[in-house]
């Protein structure tokens, strides 16, 4: 059977409204297997499934867009998944598949996501020229750096190390919205992967939740930039630090200084780009903040 808990959706980059309340779980269901179920959720979103199960699988796994989320147990017989809606993924249809694997058989179930489209807004941008037009020698220097970036994200810790109550690593003005287009001296750009969030220079930035420094940085894009492992493909970057206090392979808490705000790497002025990836989908940081998971406070 599957029981479909609380999922949040970001509206209007600050509001959250979600299919069920947020007090858990007045209206979850119990329905039975190889019932087909419909969400729905916007790019950028997150949604949170827990899964009732019997005995002691020995893997739960759902495949979403040919994306893998592992399941965590949270309960005896109850098992929870957080599902990353990536901000380009093909808006429609689309099956998550849950495989319980016992030693001796493995069930299946169905979950249909009704992917929505999202309004992302065009944001234009002046940069000097020498920040946009790279030589041959910097875009070197930049897809290295792209690919020790990607690298990071190749570890999956089959756990989490995050508790729920995730929280805003810096308060501030939102100075670049997560999705945004970008139009950068009349050239159009990828989309904005995270949120901007002004601050003054020197401003403490704290994790966001506990997890293991996967990575520290000095990179042309970036700056000075932390990325942090929370456990189960979930992942946050801090972008742009004036300083980074801690070292690769440090275990944080949540709340715990990471480093400072400024304007290292392409930057006009001191702000925290906070970025969050999920199984391999890049969401807005924000969706994160409504999340609640039933036996993690």
């Amino acid at each position: 059977m599957i029981r479909l808990s609380t999922r949040t959706l970001l509206v209007l980059g600050l509001l959250f409204a979600s299919i069920f309340p947020l007090n858990f779980f007045p209206h979850a269901q119990d329905l039975p297997a190889g019932t087909h179920v419909q969400l729905s959720g916007k790019q950028g979103e997150v949604l949170v499934v827990t899964l009732p199960v019997s005995g002691h699988p020995q893997k739960v796994v759902g495949h979403l867009l040919k994306r893998d989320i592992i399941f965590f147990p949270i309960a005896d017989g109850e098992y929870a998944g957080l599902l990353g809606l990536d901000m380009q993924d093909r808006p429609g249809q689309h099956d998550l598949v849950i495989q319980v694997e016992y030693p001796d058989r493995q069930e299946e179930h169905k979950v249909t996501i009704l992917l929505m489209k999202e309004d992302y807004k065009v944001q234009h941008l002046k940069l000097p020229k020498k920040m946009v037009d790279l030589d041959s020698k910097t875009l070197a220097r930049v897809k290295k750096e792209s690919k020790v970036l990607h690298q990071a994200f190749d570890s999956v810790v089959p756990k989490p190390l995050w508790r729920t109550g995730f929280i805003e690593p810096v308060q501030g003005r939102v100075s670049g919205r997560f999705g945004s287009r970008r139009v950068i001296n009349g050239q159009s750009k990828r989309p904005h992967s995270g949120e901007d969030i002004a601050a003054p220079n020197g401003t403490p930035v704290v994790a966001m939740n506990s997890g293991v420094v996967r990575l520290t940085m000095d990179h042309f894009f970036t700056g000075k930039g932390v990325v942090l492992d929370h456990g189960l493909g979930l992942f946050s970057m801090y972008f742009h630090l004036a300083d980074v206090d801690v070292s690769q392979g440090q275990m944080v808490e949540k709340g715990q200084t990471i480093g400072k705000v400024g304007a290292t790497g392409r930057a006009t002025g001191p702000h925290l780009h906070w970025g969050v990836r999920l199984n391999g989908s890049r969401i807005d940081p924000y969706s994160l903040l409504k999340v609640s998971v039933k036996g993690m406070s």
